[in-house]
């Protein structure tokens, strides 16, 4: 697997170049600044993107807005963000495509190699890897318009835990609940959010996302 890393950080960039090769992963250019990004992810076409949103030379958005460019130049580009603040907006950005090979992880709640790799590969395979913290923005916004307040408790969880790529089963062992029950929940929430229900785990993330990021 492809990687292209973009991380101002020296230390943290090593650490991450470190850690993506022991794990198989080729890591064809390493930036620390937003036009060396996009330089490199047209030229490299990698099979997946590890972005932080905030490089040089302004420390506001280069790392993202390279990548959303990118990404608008070959649509479905992987691409993985890990910030240190949940950027409710960049993750919308990211969403609104609806294509899926996205991430969005905070960088102080990745606590071992294993999540952070898997969460590469599942990217890079075109799956949707979302941090809770960032899960729980999208739906504070949503509750705002009164949306999700339509939700019961039980179908706010089911909802959560689908906005992280679990599958059904993923989510009945985490809920301690039957398959069948999550598979009511599922059908209730589309119901209310007015989104046509999906076989495909990704599709239906993101469209349950896409839906509460307007």
């Amino acid at each position: 697997m492809r990687v292209v890393l973009a991380e101002d950080l020296f230390l943290l960039r090593d650490g991450l170049i470190r850690t993506l090769r022991e794990h198989g992963c080729e890591v064809v250019a390493a930036v620390d600044n937003g036009p060396s990004l996009l330089r490199a992810l047209l030229e490299e076409e990698p099979d997946v993107a590890v972005v932080d949103v905030r490089l040089p030379p302004s420390f506001t958005d280069e790392g993202l807005q390279a990548a959303l460019e990118a990404r608008r130049r070959r649509p479905g580009l992987p691409v993985l963000v890990l910030s240190q603040y949940v950027e409710q907006l960049y993750a919308n950005e990211l969403l609104a495509g609806g294509e899926g090979a996205v991430g969005y992880l905070l960088k102080d709640r990745v606590t071992n190699t294993e999540q952070f790799v898997d969460a590469v590969r599942r990217v890079a395979a075109g799956g949707t890897v979302m941090d809770p913290q960032v899960i729980a923005k999208l739906l504070a916004r949503g509750e705002a318009r009164g949306t999700v307040g339509d939700l019961t408790a039980r179908e706010r969880d089911v909802l959560e835990l689908m906005a992280e790529g679990r599958s059904n089963a993923a989510i009945a062992s985490g809920l301690h609940i039957s398959e069948s029950a999550v598979a009511k929940h599922t059908a209730s929430i589309f119901a209310r959010l007015g989104i046509a229900p999906s076989a495909d785990d990704n599709r239906r993330v993101l469209a349950v996302l896409a839906y509460l990021k307007r």
